[in-house]
């Protein structure tokens, strides 16, 4: 499974979101996924596995703690597909505006400033 399925379900989205601002133990994890989703602790191991299988979060032990860290690089193919995405949508609306801008002038008399009948 590559970065884009892993995030593909709202619970590892979530945790996502969350590594994103900082590290966090599989504690707190599976407290915010039981409180936001209603899972289970073993439910919201099993989503953290599939983000560190994926390559989207990296983990290291601290003690008795698993503590996870966003792994940028395991985002980076989705982050290239939605650049993409991007760009085709943002040449499609820029013409758009154009034809936008063009109609409305071609509504309006030039000479007299009022609508064209």
């Amino acid at each position: 499974m590559d970065g884009l399925e892993a995030v593909g379900d709202p619970v590892r989205r979530r945790f996502v979101e969350l590594l994103a601002r900082g590290e966090r133990t599989a504690g707190e994890l599976a407290t915010l996924a039981a409180d936001e989703f209603g899972i289970t602790q073993p439910a919201a191991s099993r989503h953290l596995r599939v983000l560190r299988e994926s390559g989207v979060v990296a983990s290291r032990v601290d003690g008795q703690r698993r503590v996870y860290a966003l792994e940028p690089a395991g985002l980076e193919e989705a982050a290239a597909w939605f650049d993409v995405l991007t760009a085709f949508w943002e040449q499609r609306l820029d013409a758009l505006g154009t034809e936008l801008v063009r109609g409305s002038r071609r509504s309006v008399d030039h000479h007299t400033g009022k609508a064209a009948s």
